[in-house]
């Protein structure tokens, strides 16, 4: 078995083919059922978000690994032939590659946003999905512990995380340098989860002259709304209300828009050729494509950040260095813990030998007891048997590394033998 890691992410996949293999929480444990069935799939895990979908496993290859994910059921959209488009995509990792690759993407190095914090979080999700559907074992579970060692240690001891940027700050720093300035603007959320929390977050801070929060569960939008003074709207009220909006900020898990090109061009018209501003941050996108193709409509989406992303790079570069080094190091110290391993395994298998012997002859003696058999009986029976148990395949190995000539092999058991005493002679352990 070996460890590998592939996936696409932001950097090599647009957000077109992104969102056809972006997978919602609620399908994350049947897909690692489907993944874990997979022919020499032993352990897997899922990771899916906005900007990557990775898959790690302990498997006899990647290959079955990368054709499942070819054929996520939503790449039937992606045209003739789906699965060659998003292997032209994949990347692929093997053994310490793998588990390098992790440790950058929970340390927010491998994120579009240099350092930014909810990726650890989201590493740790899918960590715990995949040990809550059972197909976590114990390669990856060691895997995923070390990465969670890195990520703290890189938050702690370099300047990765500090003062911390999220797709959120960065989207709302976009607003604030276009046309429609927050501090002078009606600004519509859409969505109550982690991102439009920050979103919102990042707005009050900015002085927004007016907050609109819309969700599908209303009561999700009213508790967001009550914490930073916005007015909570029903989903199903979107286009009553949407006229009203010089930026709109979604990020949803929806997997079909929100938006579509006719509602916004509907609301367009009633706003008189005032121009609206648009951040889709969700993947799959809530708003349709075609709306960057109406005039007054200034449609951005999670791909379009490049400017401030890179000031923010730039910004982090020492820091960043800095955390690759702690990344190298724990590499090293994961590859260590698994040569350490390797080499132990012997004993473990002695060990669960001796374990599985003992519990089965105790269960008997007691079984013995149960029944009224007299205890030193018991007891001389119990003894003579563990012995015999435990003792019978190395008697038999040496027996027969003796009669084949075999005298490495005597020398090989030395050091596991007691010091020889007058009465070893006469010792001959039944097989």
């Amino acid at each position: 078995m070996t460890l590998y890691a592939l996936g696409i992410n932001h950097q090599t996949a647009p957000v077109a083919l992104r969102e056809r293999v972006a997978f919602a929480d609620s399908a994350v444990p049947a897909a690692l059922a489907e993944l874990r069935a997979l022919p020499g799939v032993r352990e897997v895990a899922l990771l899916s978000t906005c900007n990557r979908t990775e898959l790690y496993a302990s498997a006899d290859d990647d290959g079955v690994l990368a054709d499942w994910l070819a054929s996520h059921p939503d790449a039937d959209d992606a045209g003739d032939d789906p699965g060659q488009a998003l292997h032209a995509y994949l990347y692929r990792r093997a053994g310490d590659e793998a588990a390098r690759h992790l440790f950058r993407v929970a340390c927010g190095l491998d994120s579009m946003v240099l350092g930014e914090p909810q990726i650890l979080g989201q590493v740790k999700q899918a960590w715990s999905m995949a040990r809550d559907s059972g197909v976590l074992g114990g390669e990856l579970d060691r895997l995923f512990q070390h990465a969670f060692v890195t990520a703290k240690r890189a938050r702690t001891e370099t300047r990765i995380g500090s003062s911390p940027v999220s797709v959120a700050s960065l989207a709302v720093r976009l607003a604030q340098e276009s046309f429609a300035r927050p501090d002078d603007s009606v600004v519509l959320l859409i969505g109550a989860g982690e991102t439009i929390e920050l979103t919102a977050r990042h707005l009050a801070q900015a002085r927004v002259k007016r907050l609109l929060i819309a969700n599908r569960t209303w009561r999700h939008a009213q508790e967001l709304a009550e914490r930073h003074g916005a007015v909570a709207l029903p989903l199903d009220e979107l286009e009553r209300h949407l006229f009203l909006a010089d930026v709109v900020f979604t990020a949803t898990a929806s997997q079909t828009p929100i938006l579509t090109r006719t509602q916004v061009a509907q609301a367009l018209a009633l706003r008189k050729r005032r121009p609206m501003l648009l951040m889709d941050l969700a993947v799959p996108r809530d708003i349709e494509p075609e709306v960057a193709g109406l005039d007054d409509a200034f449609l951005y989406t999670v791909d379009d950040l490049d400017r401030v992303v890179e000031q923010n790079r730039r910004s982090r570069g020492d820091a960043a260095q800095q955390a690759e080094t702690i990344v190298d190091l724990q590499v090293g110290r994961y590859a260590q813990a698994l040569a350490l391993g390797a080499r132990n395994e012997p004993l473990k298998r002695l060990r669960a030998h001796g374990d599985a012997a003992r519990a089965e002859l105790v269960a008997r003696a007691r079984q013995q007891l149960a029944t009224g058999q007299d205890p030193a009986t018991v007891v001389d029976q119990l003894a003579h048997a563990l012995t015999n148990r435990l003792l019978h395949v190395p008697t038999a190995a040496m027996r027969d590394a003796a009669a084949r000539g075999n005298l490495e092999l005597l020398r090989a058991f030395d050091p596991l033998l007691p010091p020889a005493t007058q009465n070893d002679d006469a010792a001959d352990p039944a097989p």
